[in-house]
């Protein structure tokens, strides 16, 4: 589309009460991002010190949702993400969880070569960032029974809920195709699908392409937590006590590492 600038990208995140997090990816975006980008955050009416900190920031362009109605954290997100597409005028649209951490230098001009030539490419990205290991990766996915069963009947899976999508942890979109086609982050109530799994289905549907990074290429890229937002606000989220050890586990891990240090200390980065 004419209004979109050629070969910038806009990165979304969405904060919702997670300032360590928020302002540690929007530091390593500060760092390693090389490409022309502007970064738009959409913060969920939260009220407290993050929404304070992002106000301080000249870099980023901030919306407000003022209301998040009764809406559940996944709606919630989608409807943050539609808001900050609609306010995209660049011809590359990143979703990026506020949990996920760029850390390597090019990371968003390595990203983007993927679409390459081909401008039937709409979307750019990976599946789940697992933070367990590897081998337990393999061990859920062998003991998958009911999927197991459903290939085994060669049952059609109307919904499409265990069909494959590019998650938005960190996703790329080519913002003209997006807007051609009349397409959204909104999720898919009626067929419970959240906004990744629709917008990833109608891309696909619509027969245009994509690109399936292995998660493991795109874990050179790029960090992801897994469920901030819900373990540093409990009274608001209910998650199982062991995936809360596990979740705390890894973001120590992460957090204490001496790259992920050297960006936390350095409060130049948001100047």
């Amino acid at each position: 589309m004419s209004d979109l600038v050629k070969g910038k990208a806009t990165i979304c995140i969405v904060n919702y009460k997670t300032l360590d997090f928020t302002r540690l990816a929007l530091r390593c975006i500060r760092r390693y991002t090389k490409h022309p980008y502007e970064v738009i955050v959409v913060d969920n009416d939260s009220r407290d010190e993050s929404l304070e900190y992002l106000k301080s920031l000249k870099w980023i362009r901030l919306l407000e949702r003022q209301s998040r109605d009764d809406y559940s954290g996944s709606r919630s997100h989608s409807a943050a993400l539609e808001l900050g597409y609609q306010s995209c005028d660049a011809e590359f649209f990143v979703s990026m969880h506020s949990d996920a951490f760029a850390y390597r230098d090019n990371w968003l001009a390595d990203l983007i070569g993927y679409f390459g030539a081909d401008e039937r490419i709409a979307c750019v990205g990976s599946g789940k960032l697992e933070m367990t290991s590897k081998w337990r990766v393999l061990l859920k996915k062998a003991t998958d029974l009911r999927t197991f069963k459903r290939k085994l009947l060669r049952e059609p899976d109307p919904t499409g809920r265990y069909r494959y999508y590019n998650r938005t942890i960190c996703c790329l979109y080519r913002t003209g195709i997006l807007r051609n086609e009349n397409l959204s982050f909104l999720t898919d109530d009626e067929r419970g699908l959240t906004s990744g799994e629709k917008l990833y289905f109608d891309i696909v549907d619509r027969g245009y392409k994509t690109v399936e990074l292995p998660t493991s290429l795109l874990s050179r890229y790029v960090i992801h937590l897994a469920h901030a937002t819900q373990v540093v606000n409990p009274q608001e989220f209910a998650l199982r006590k062991r995936t809360v050890k596990k979740c705390n586990r890894y973001a120590k891990k992460v957090m204490s590492s001496p790259t992920m240090q050297s960006i936390i200390t350095d409060g130049s980065l948001d100047k």
